[in-house]
C-alpha cells in the first residue's frame, strides 16, 4: 500500500512529463516522414548521369506532396495537444493511457503517408483507393483519441479547473469531431474518385490552420488565477491545501 499526503491525492498527477514525452513522440513522428523521400542511387560513371538523377528526383514529387501534407497534419495535432494542456491541470492513470493511444496513432502516420505518396498519384485507382482509406482511417482514429482525451479531462471537471467555460468545452468537442466526419466522407469519395478524396486531404487542414475564436479564448482561470498560483508555487505556501494536510492510503 502506498501512503500519500491528502493534498497530493486531491491534486492528482502533474502534466509536465506527459507534455515532454508527447512532444518527443510528435517530434520523432514528424521527422520519420522524410524517410519516404529517397536519395537517387545511380553510379556516377553511367552516361547522362545528371539527367538520370533529375529523372529520379522528378518521380518523387508524390512523396514530397505526401510529406508536406502529413507534416502539416501532425503539426495541427501537436498544436491541438499543446492548447489542450493549457487547460488540463492534472492527470491520472486512465488519462495517461488515452494519451498513449493518441501518440500511438500519431507515430503510425508516417506509414500511411508513405503509402499515399507511393500509390495515390498513379493511374491504378484501386491502389490509390487502398492507400487513401488507410490514410483516412489513421487520421480518424487519431482525431477520435484526441477528442476522447479532451472529453475525459473536461467531463465533470475531472482534470480541469472548475471555472472553465462550458461553452468553450463544447465548442472544442465539436471542432475536434469535425475531422473524423470529413475523413469518413473522404473514404466514401475514394470509391467514386480517388482524386476527389485526395483533394479533401489537402484542403481540409486549412480549417484548422486559420485562427478561430477558440485560439483567442482565455478562461477566467488563465487571467485570474494564474498569478496567484505562481506566487503560491514560489513561496511553497497554499492555505487551501496545507490547511487540510494529512495522509491517505491508495492501493
Amino acid at each position: 500500500m502506498i501512503r500519500l499526503r491528502r493534498s497530493q491525492a486531491v491534486a492528482g498527477l502533474t502534466t509536465e512529463r506527459i507534455s515532454a514525452f508527447s512532444d518527443g513522440v510528435f517530434s520523432i513522428a514528424i521527422t520519420l516522414l522524410v524517410l519516404n523521400l529517397r536519395i537517387p542511387t545511380i553510379p556516377s560513371n553511367v552516361p547522362s548521369y545528371a539527367d538520370k538523377v533529375l529523372d529520379q528526383l522528378r518521380t518523387q514529387w508524390p512523396n514530397l506532396l505526401s510529406y508536406i501534407l502529413s507534416f502539416v497534419i501532425i503539426g495541427i495535432y501537436w498544436i491541438a495537444h499543446h492548447n489542450m494542456f493549457h487547460y488540463i491541470k492534472r492527470s491520472n492513470r486512465p488519462f495517461l493511457w488515452i494519451n498513449i493511444l493518441l501518440l500511438m496513432c500519431v507515430a503510425f502516420i508516417p506509414f500511411p503517408a508513405g503509402l499515399l505518396g507511393q500509390f495515390s498519384f498513379i493511374g491504378q485507382s484501386s491502389l490509390a483507393q487502398v492507400a487513401e482509406i488507410i490514410y483516412a482511417s489513421n487520421l480518424i482514429l487519431t482525431n477520435l483519441m484526441l477528442s476522447l482525451l479532451w472529453w475525459y479531462a473536461t467531463s465533470n471537471h475531472r482534470l480541469v479547473d472548475q471555472d472553465i467555460d462550458p461553452h468553450f468545452v463544447r465548442t472544442v468537442n465539436r471542432r475536434n469531431m469535425t475531422a473524423p466526419v470529413v475523413y469518413l466522407v473522404s473514404i466514401g469519395l475514394s470509391f467514386l474518385s480517388p482524386l476527389a478524396s485526395l483533394i479533401v486531404f489537402f484542403l481540409f487542414p486549412l480549417y484548422y490552420i486559420f485562427p478561430s475564436h477558440i485560439d483567442l479564448h482565455l478562461t477566467p482561470t488563465s487571467r485570474i488565477k494564474e498569478e496567484p498560483e505562481e506566487h503560491e508555487d514560489s513561496t511553497g505556501e497554499d492555505s487551501s491545501i496545507t490547511g487540510g494536510e494529512g495522509e491517505e492510503d491508495i492501493s
